[in-house]
């Protein structure tokens, strides 16, 4: 497609598309009185309407049926989370009994890394990119300090480049061969949250595996963004939270996939609670452990309904949409904000530098832009101005345009704010 910065050619594709009826399904933010654009989902999605609907169903259950409401509910309490099965597997690419939610992201990973992280004294190191998200490092140093080793001999970083801002594949797959038979665990990002790179998950799942390793993936800025089959890639585990392109609130309650392989292996360490019991014994109080054959089986305490409810109401959108058509907008959106930003870099000889991949294969809903000259000042023109955007240090602002509510004309106003935020800071 030949693409125009025009307002009308904006208009034509939003026309087009199949996805604008959704916009009128969230809520969002006003800056100087008007309709913010939003380029924040990859950090928190908007709050769809329909959420106040499910929430208050919980409230007023709460309010009528107190106790009872884990069994009398309109939607039983009890077995709540069962309603996610089928939504979450079709868009994480899994099995139904392959998904559960419980939780928050970093909490399941530490506690996926108890079944899967087992080091030996000759295999025990763990493979991550470089520039992981903080909270992942942090925990991959907590874990091997935990087990009693070194963190410089034990976590290996694949680096990028010198001058390069994205890692290439046969560099990660290199590490994967030379650390071999040390290597215990491979944990990435599916997304890298700074540059926006789509790792190729399944070619770097079969290299882990070759090599005798667990492989599991950080989803938190993959799921609901990108197509995956974790199912058919073999993956190990993942988890992911829901807040991002799933639009759950704040900090809401993380799904997670363990792979069907691993359902009966008894085996298998994991930390245990009441709620991962056998669902048809769970109300006998038993002392013995006797877990669910499904990743609900890791679960351990009773869920947060009221959190619970949100992310039920996004799932269930999703589950309308299906993830084909959300990605062929995704793709077409991208490369349309793409278009934008080369534009005004070449009427204004702007001094910035798009570091997310070109190849729509390795990227998803999210530019991030390199900022050489005008930095902060420009990020602060574009806040005030109605285009609610993120800040990396030291000078990347991450653009996300989620398919769900961005449109193509959000891209092209963008663009006109952006040429005179630069014109203004100049």
């Amino acid at each position: 497609m030949t693409f125009k910065n025009t307002l009308e050619f904006a208009k034509e594709l939003d026309a087009k598309d199949d996805l604008n009826k959704y916009q009128q399904e969230f809520i969002y933010p006003k800056v100087n009185e008007e309709k913010v654009i939003y380029f924040t989902g990859n950090s928190l999605g908007l709050q769809p309407k329909r959420t106040k609907k499910y929430v208050d169903e919980v409230m007023n259950d709460w309010a009528n049926l107190a106790v009872e409401g884990h069994f009398y509910a309109e939607k039983p309490w009890w077995d709540y989370h069962e309603r996610f099965a089928n939504p979450l597997s079709k868009i994480v690419g899994a099995l139904p009994s392959e998904v559960t939610v419980m939780n928050t992201l970093t909490v399941n990973l530490h506690l996926m890394m108890v079944s899967f992280y087992r080091p030996t004294k000759t295999r025990f190191k763990i493979i991550c990119e470089e520039k992981a998200f903080p909270s992942d490092q942090y925990m991959f140093q907590s874990q091997v300090h935990f087990h009693g080793y070194k963190m410089d001999d034990t976590i290996v970083e694949i680096k990028r480049r010198d001058g390069e801002h994205n890692i290439r594949l046969e560099d990660i797959l290199a590490k994967i061969e030379e650390v071999g038979d040390e290597l215990a665990l491979v944990l990435i990002g599916g997304v890298n949250y700074y540059t926006g790179q789509v790792f190729d998950m399944k070619t770097i799942t079969a290299a882990g595996h070759k090599v005798g390793a667990y492989v599991g993936w950080d989803l938190a800025h993959a799921a609901g963004n990108v197509k995956l089959e974790l199912h058919d890639w073999n993956v190990d585990f993942a988890a992911w939270c829901s807040y991002k392109y799933m639009n759950s609130g704040p900090g809401n309650a993380s799904g997670c996939f363990v792979h069907e392989k691993h359902h009966h292996n008894d085996q298998l360490p994991r930390f245990a609670g009441w709620w991962g019991h056998n669902k048809e014994r769970r109300f006998k109080m038993e002392p013995v452990f006797n877990p669910v054959h499904g990743a609900d089986g890791w679960q351990i305490s009773n869920l947060p309904i009221l959190s619970l409810a949100p992310y039920l109401a996004s799932v269930e959108m999703f589950d309308e949409i299906g993830m084909d058509a959300l990605i062929q907008k995704r793709d077409l959106i991208t490369s349309y904000l793409e278009f934008i930003l080369k534009e005004i870099a070449k009427e204004l000889d702007g001094n910035f530098e798009i570091i997310t991949p070109s190849n729509p294969l390795e990227r998803a809903s999210q530019l991030s832009v390199l900022l050489h000259g005008e930095g902060r000042s420009l990020f602060d023109y574009l806040m005030k101005n109605g285009v609610i955007t993120d800040w990396r240090e030291p000078n990347v602002i991450r653009l996300a345009p989620v398919p769900l509510y961005s449109s193509f004309v959000d891209m092209y106003s963008f663009g006109q704010i952006l040429k005179r935020g630069i014109q203004e800071v100049r």
